[in-house]
């Protein structure tokens, strides 16, 4: 039996296809997956509780319900809330801030090129002219009507 290069190469896929797992199709199962391939000891691991079932880790700043007591990590007191009113700076400070936050919008601005500019002013003036000539032809049509109609 001859096998052509074709034939071959179909076989040798579906070898390593056989070994591979397929790619997951739900969301579960992809995040699944990752989970999985995620080395021990991570930060965003999830954590397991007592019954062994895997509980959404923390969001960072939030207490966590569980029996265990909370670690303060040397912090007695809550944190102040922020209710009292902040400074407000100079009026020559805010108008500089101002000047620099405008600076560093108009650098990240993609300027159009000469010929684009001269391809963008054409079209506009072109389109100004037809509208004129549109109301103009406008205004004399409905002129003459009402001419005509209160003579």
């Amino acid at each position: 039996m001859v096998v052509s290069d074709s034939d071959a190469s179909g076989e040798k896929d579906q070898e390593k296809d056989a070994k591979r797992p397929s790619r997951p199709v739900t969301a579960a199962a992809r995040r699944e997956r990752r989970a999985s391939a995620r080395p021990a000891g991570k930060a965003g691991e999830a954590k397991q509780d007592a019954d062994g079932d895997k509980t959404r880790p923390a969001a960072k700043g939030k207490a966590v319900s569980s029996d265990k007591p909370a670690k303060t990590g040397g912090k007695e007191r809550a944190t102040p809330k922020r209710d009292r009113k902040e400074k407000k700076a100079s009026l020559f400070a805010r108008l500089m801030r101002f000047i620099r936050e405008v600076w560093a919008e108009l650098r990240k601005v993609i300027w159009p090129t000469r010929k684009q500019m001269v391809t963008y002013t054409t079209v506009v003036l072109v389109f100004l002219a037809f509208m004129v000539a549109l109301v103009a032809l406008l205004d004399f049509a409905f002129r003459k009507g009402v001419f005509w109609l209160f003579g």
